[in-house]
Parts: structure tokens; C-alpha cells; sequence
């Protein structure tokens, strides 16, 4: 259901340890998350924006605070929160099918089913041609394309997205902004991304947090729209008055 409330963080502190004292990543985060959001998170390198997506992903517990993820507390990683890193982290000794299909077939779907799944998603990022091949055949972005498939194929709640781009060539890039924009309209997809691409958020996301220098906070939070009028090819919206202004905005924000 649009709108339905996904995740509800509320004052979340996450401290690591340290040899004196604990060193404090996030401080007093508070963040509400809906179906078909398209957040992208951005700030200062250190901020703790990577430990926020743990966090969500499950990979981190918060210090203090509280994560609901769909009115329950999380205690550790599920299903429903699938990732891809900045590094496609692939199993190097599965093709790029059996990578696909890994998920599907650990929840204990009929084969037919897990076929089903596996060529969707494989359908929807282009490499149906490619299923059988081993990944280190396969280039950076096509890679990355697999771990979004296999992310994908869980049919998680939110998908989370750590700087996947970050490595890319700047064409391949674009494809994957383009690919990315187009499943989460076409599937009504929940989307949390961290970028430090300013360019990159305006033109995906549909809300912008921007965060402190550490320890992190949310600072700002901007809706936006420009990921439609992208799509709708409505001139280009990279240079267009309202998207150069706030583009400004965030940068200065951030302190760049």
C-alpha cells in the first residue's frame, strides 16, 4: 500500500568502541520511511551516513534509540532489506543465475518459481543473455546489475543502496541511474540510497536528508520532484534554475 509507514527511527545513537571512549557515529537521528520513497542521503565523508544504511540493513544495532522496521524492532539482518554495497560482492563460484537465484531458493521456492524470479529480474537489468556465465566475465556495471537483481529478487520492503555507483565509469554510471529510476516506478519500490553525487540525488531521489559532520544527525531534509521530470525528459532539468538553486543549497550545507 502507497504511503504505508516502513521504517520509524526515533533518537537512534549508534557509539563504537574505543580504547579510551567510545567514539559517537550518529546522534539523535529521527527518520520516518514510507512505501515508494526514493531517499537519498547525503553529507560530509564520516558523517555516519553508511552507518545509518547499517543500521537499517541490520548490520548495526543502535546504542540508544529505537529502529521499527513495519511496527516490529530489529534485532539483526532479514529478507526484507536487501543491499547492494559499492562493491558487487558477488559469489565468485555461482553464474550469474545461481547469484540470482540464491535467495529465492534459500526461502525454499518451487524451481519453477525460483526460474520465475531469477528471469524477471535478470530481464529487468538486461542480462537474461549473460545468465550462465561466471561473473568475473562480466564488466564493472554489469556486475553491479547482477547484485541488484540478486537484491531485488528477495522482493525486499526497502532496498538499500550504498554508493553502487561510486566505482563506475561515468557513462556506465548514468545506464545505472536510468535503470535503477526505472524499477522503482515500475515496481513501487522503497528506495534508501547513499551518494555523495549531489547531481546524482536531485536526479533520483524524492526526498534529500543531508547530514551533520559527525557524529551524524539530519540537518535538512528536502522533497523533491525532478526525478518525474527527468524521466518525462522535459528539457534538461540539470540546468534548470530551481535544481541549480538547491544544488547550491546542499553544497553549502555540506561544506563542499
Amino acid at each position: 500500500m502507497k504511503n504505508e509507514l516502513i521504517i520509524e527511527i526515533d533518537n537512534l545513537t549508534v557509539d563504537y568502541p574505543n580504547e579510551n571512549e567510545p567514539v559517537r557515529a550518529l546522534d539523535g537521528v529521527n527518520l520516518k520511511i514510507n512505501q515508494h520513497d526514493f531517499i537519498c542521503v547525503l553529507g560530509p565523508s564520516g558523517c555516519g551516513k553508511s552507518t545509518l544504511l547499517n543500521v537499517i540493513a541490520g548490520f548495526t544495532l543502535p546504542s540508544e534509540g529505537t529502529f521499527l522496521m513495519q511496527g516490529q524492532p530489529v534485532s539483526g539482518p532479514d529478507r526484507q532489506r536487501g543491499v547492494v554495497f559499492q562493491s558487487a560482492s558477488l559469489y565468485p563460484w555461482m553464474s550469474v543465475r545461481k547469484n540470482v537465484e540464491f535467495g529465492p531458493k534459500i526461502k525454499g521456492l518451487p524451481k519453477d518459481e525460483i526460474t520465475r524470479i531469477a528471469n524477471h529480474y535478470l530481464t529487468q537489468v538486461h542480462l537474461l543473455e549473460v545468465a550462465d556465465q561466471p561473473p568475473f566475465q562480466l564488466s564493472g556495471g554489469m556486475k553491479q546489475r547482477v547484485a541488484l537483481a540478486r537484491a531485488l529478487a528477495n522482493e525486499p520492503a526497502i532496498l538499500l543502496l550504498d554508493e553502487p555507483f561510486g566505482a563506475l565509469d561515468a557513462l556506465t554510471r548514468i545506464h545505472m541511474q536510468q535503470l535503477v529510476r526505472k524499477i522503482w516506478k515500475d515496481d513501487q519500490n522503497t528506495i534508501f540510497m547513499i551518494t555523495h553525487d549531489v547531481d546524482e540525488a536531485l536526479s533520483l531521489g524524492t526526498r534529500l536528508l543531508v547530514m551533520s559532520k559527525s557524529p551524524g544527525t539530519i540537518i535538512q531534509e528536502f522533497t523533491v520532484d525532478f526525478c518525474d521530470r527527468v524521466d518525462k525528459r522535459t528539457g534538461r532539468v540539470q540546468v534548470d534554475a530551481s535544481y541549480l538553486a538547491l544544488k547550491e543549497e546542499i553544497l553549502d550545507l555540506i561544506d563542499v
